[in-house]
């Protein structure tokens, strides 16, 4: 045979190839040549296979044209130490060690708003009841009630009248004159409304009088008078300990308790995010023997803060009123 052979006709060129080739099915178009029928049938499978095929490629080239890129991504999640989170009651409570004073206190703001619209109110208005406020031995703190302290009567609300220059006519405002130890340098803190001046007048009377506490106090002994504003507390589905927060009294806000103050207790550490796995807290907003002149919400005040810092309540912090369930998210 020579290396190069010569085919008489295309006829010829064509049988060689589909008897020689590996493509399936072309042997078919030669040996059926004495049936038509099944030579047409092979012929149609052969050009519907080579379809097939060039629609695969086209799928391959236009994916390979679109440069697809694979991304690996794994996700690696460390723990880290859930922050500090301080919860306060909006309305402070009456502490005994100064009730008397308080009491005192209320008879004055009743006699104040007497004497500047006329109305006559009750005891029952400030949410108090002398029948069981009990004055135990202070002599172990220094016996505030017998101390030198007095509330000064001086420091009382009035009402002023100024005259506008536009209109000239008086205007009537309520306030209160501060004025130093001697009685001289003194000036005047109006308001537009009296209810502002009676709130800002009795916080004024009330932070004089909480500043007669001791600067150490053991809340603990005096827990009897605060009702358990903490119902529920858990951690990570874990129940809380005694040892996992602080109980600390605050002037404006009342009954106030830090969770995770010191940030070193492994069983503060946060593995995984989710309300699940975070702080879940049922709170009592009590209202009883509470100081409504101070304070004219009912709620619970929140800060979330970093570990060791001192919770500045009246500068951040936001309000969660009672009655409803309220979910906070943090990210650090």
């Amino acid at each position: 045979e020579g290396l190069i052979e010569f085919y008489d006709s295309f006829k010829d060129m064509f049988e060689f190839f589909c008897k020689n080739t590996t493509i399936h099915g072309t042997i078919r178009l030669v040996c059926s040549d004495s049936n038509r029928m099944k030579t047409a049938f092979w012929t149609l499978l052969l050009l519907a296979s080579f379809g097939m095929l060039y629609w695969q490629f086209a799928l391959m080239f236009s994916q390979y044209w679109a440069y697809p890129v694979v991304l690996t991504m794994s996700m690696h999640s460390e723990p880290k130490m859930f922050p500090a989170i301080t919860i306060c009651n909006l309305d402070p409570y009456r502490f005994e060690l100064v009730s008397e004073h308080l009491v005192q206190l209320d008879h004055m703001a009743e006699e104040s708003i007497a004497f500047l619209y006329g109305i006559k109110t009750s005891a029952s208005l400030f949410h108090m009841n002398e029948k069981n406020i009990h004055i135990k031995d202070l002599s172990s703190i220094g016996n505030l009630s017998s101390s030198s302290f007095k509330l000064s009567q001086n420091f009382s609300l009035l009402r002023m009248f100024d005259r506008t220059y536009r209109s000239g006519r008086r205007h009537s405002t309520v306030g209160f004159r501060l004025c130093n130890a001697t009685g001289g340098n003194c000036f005047y803190k109006t308001y537009a409304s009296g209810m502002d001046a009676i709130l800002e007048w009795y916080r004024f009377h009330y932070m004089n009088i909480m500043s007669q506490l001791p600067v150490i106090i053991n809340i603990s002994d005096h827990e009897e008078q605060i009702e358990d504003m903490v119902y529920s507390c858990q951690y990570d589905g874990e129940p809380c300990r005694p040892s996992d927060y602080d109980h600390f009294h605050h002037p404006v806000f009342g009954s106030c308790y830090t969770f995770n103050s010191k940030g070193t207790d492994p069983f503060w550490t946060a593995t995984k995010p989710g309300i699940p796995y975070g702080l879940s807290l049922i709170l009592r907003a009590e209202q009883k023997d509470h100081i409504p002149l101070l304070s004219t919400v009912a709620g619970v005040k929140v800060m979330i803060h970093n570990h060791n810092q001192t919770p500045f309540l009246e500068h951040e912090g936001f309000d969660i009123r009672p009655g409803i369930a309220t979910t906070i998210g943090i990210q650090q």
